[in-house]
């Protein structure tokens, strides 16, 4: 049996979704396309009736009509077409919203049954449904759930099997009148006072106490990200590098001889007679050190903080907040949602833009991103570069990256043609997320980081160390010398590093350590390994958003801003 969750986005559905399946889950692209779905595996058991067999559960994209207007929804209609029956999430705090998703299944004719969700936060908010008036109206089963505490589940599993086709009908034009008819009839709403978080989510949406409260939020999660990254390096990750496989590096050095092609492949170069992990560049050493004892423990804490505020529900609150900042960029407020992705890894950032409607929004978020916002990777790597010279050197390079962010989205805002969309979400109350669903959401998170990074670390790794063994470094270092000193002030030996940033930026922002750069260099260096251009993997992922003709635009205002930006810095702090 192949069960469907369809529903309106910020529903929940995720987070039943967690509920109704297990631990193995799968996220995939929907075929031919780079729409994201999830699907998992429920038992259905013998005591509600069951014969013991395994259904298969999909969380579809969310939707508010199946009359498409993105890629997105265009899918979700298409798994319409496929499953044997749809659990309907609705949210029972805005039912009229619901039901006209609802009414559009029922026209559909498919087995449905649905799941009022967030049941307590109705009953919490003064608003009454008659549950049994409803199924009576609609002809098919509805049951109260409350995703986070578990309440009714074991209800509406039970009732998958009188999953029905609705009788309900209408006339396709007055489906919004049905939809007011019905809600009048089945829900009442009681006066009651402002609560605590509800007074929180008021302060934290008008502009004038809002914007104070995103700084605070966004100052304490990069605070949260660094004690939590540094934490587990400094205590768990280098430690077991240091003391448990440097020394069986140490003994298959030994075995190879100390040297060779095969030993400065898998080993790399002993420093003083010692891995160092951060200079050897051998794929067992550096390959491993990097993503997994550098990169991965911060990743683990931002994807976990990323995960606590979309299920918190300020995500939602913070693109309201900044809507009219990003219409001046030529966005709106969502878009805010890949340049925090893209904050963790530059991937699922561009993955992300085509929540943006327009062509024109996916061009101006996807180049933005890749050419201002440093993945999460590589902002560990210039921290730990650049933060020995204090807040001056770390302002510097995100200051200047945050300044290029706005002048470029102003002038792409200015010169393209078209307008931005007016933003339509709706705004989920704050709530407490549902742990296990926080778990494994972050845990396929770092399944699929694990699984699309530490490939390009190695391969970047390994051609590193061929280009430098080969003597091509140096070649095109002679050759772009004139770009790379004369323009950006920095050595010709600075051309590997470059080269090595379209495979992995924050190994490559670790390959400064050895050229021995000056403070300026190493600010000016920080700043165009991250506009210059997108590491591999962004890239063809932006190939895929943005077609080749729009990906050419994009990569030469890369080129034309980094020489731009590069030079002006190298002009102004380049004699400190």
């Amino acid at each position: 049996m192949k069960i469907l969750l369809m529903g309106n986005p910020n529903v929940g559905k995720s987070v039943v979704f967690s509920r109704l399946t297990g631990v193995h889950v799968i996220a995939s692209n929907y075929p031919g396309t780079t729409v994201e779905f999830t699907k998992g595996f429920m038992h259905l058991p013998e005591e509600l009736g069951f014969k013991g067999e395994t259904a298969e559960v999909i969380d579809v994209p969310g939707v508010y009509s199946l009359e498409p207007t993105s890629r997105a929804e265009e899918v979700a209609v298409e798994m319409l077409q496929q499953g044997d029956m749809v659990i309907n999430v609705v949210n029972a705090t805005n039912l009229e919203r619901s039901l006209n998703l609802t009414l559009q299944l029922l026209k559909k004719k498919v087995p449905l049954i649905i799941a009022l969700n967030l049941w307590d936060e109705a009953k919490h908010t003064g608003i009454k449904i008659d549950v049994e008036k409803l199924e009576q109206t609609l002809g098919i089963p509805c049951i109260p759930t409350c995703a986070i505490t578990g309440e009714g589940f074991k209800e509406l599993v039970s009732k998958i099997k009188e999953a029905k086709a609705g009788e309900y009908e209408y006339e396709e034009e007055e489906r919004w009148h049905e939809v007011g008819n019905i809600t009048n009839k089945v829900e009442k709403i009681i006066h009651r006072h402002h609560r605590f978080r509800e007074r929180i989510a008021d302060l934290s949406i008008f502009p004038r106490t809002g914007i104070p409260v995103a700084l605070i939020v966004l100052f304490a999660t990069f605070h949260v990200i660094r004690f939590i990254g540094e934490g587990l390096i400094g205590y768990v990750f280098e430690p077991f590098f240091e003391n448990l496989w440097a020394p069986l590096m140490l003994k298959l050095s030994n075995i190879l001889g100390s040297d060779g092609f095969i030993h400065t492949i898998l080993i790399g170069r002993l420093v003083d007679g010692e891995i160092d992990f951060g200079e050897s560049f051998g794929l067992l050493t550096t390959g491993l050190f990097v993503p997994f004892g550098a990169v991965l423990p911060y990743v683990f804490a931002f994807y976990l903080i990323l995960s606590f505020l979309e299920d918190s529900g300020y995500l939602p609150r913070l693109a309201v907040l900044v809507d009219n900042i990003m219409h001046r960029l030529g966005l709106h407020g969502m878009a805010i949602i890949p340049m925090m992705l893209g904050l963790g890894c530059n991937v699922p950032g561009a993955l992300s833009t085509r929540i943006m409607e327009t062509k024109r929004e996916r061009f101006i978020a996807a180049t933005l991103m890749a050419i201002a916002v440093p993945c999460m990777a590589q902002i560990a790597m210039v921290v730990g570069l650049i933060g020995k010279y204090g807040a001056g050197g770390l302002g510097i390079v995100f200051g200047t990256l945050f300044v290029v962010w706005i002048i470029l989205g102003v002038l792409l805002n200015r010169t393209m043609k078209g307008e931005s969309m007016e933003i339509f979400l709706e705004i989920p109350p704050y709530r407490l997320p549902y742990f296990q669903g926080l778990v494994k959401k972050v845990g396929m998170r770092i399944i699929w980081f694990v699984k699309e990074a530490v490939p390009w670390v190695l391969a970047g790794v390994f051609i590193a160390n061929i280009l430098y063994t080969l003597g091509i470094i140096d070649l095109v270092g002679r050759f772009t010398a004139p770009v790379i000193s004369g323009i950006l002030g920095l050595p010709k030996e600075a051309v590997g590093v470059l080269l090595l940033g379209f495979f992995r930026k924050d190994v490559a922002v670790g390959m400064l350590v050895p050229l021995g750069l000056s403070f300026p260099q190493i600010v000016v260096a920080s700043v165009v390994l991250t506009m210059y251009f997108p590491c591999v993997a962004t890239f063809a992922t932006l190939v895929k958003e943005l077609g080749i003709a729009g990906m050419l635009k994009s990569t030469a205002l890369m080129i034309i801003s980094t020489l731009l930006v590069g030079g002006i810095l190298n002009l102004v702090i380049g004699n400190w």
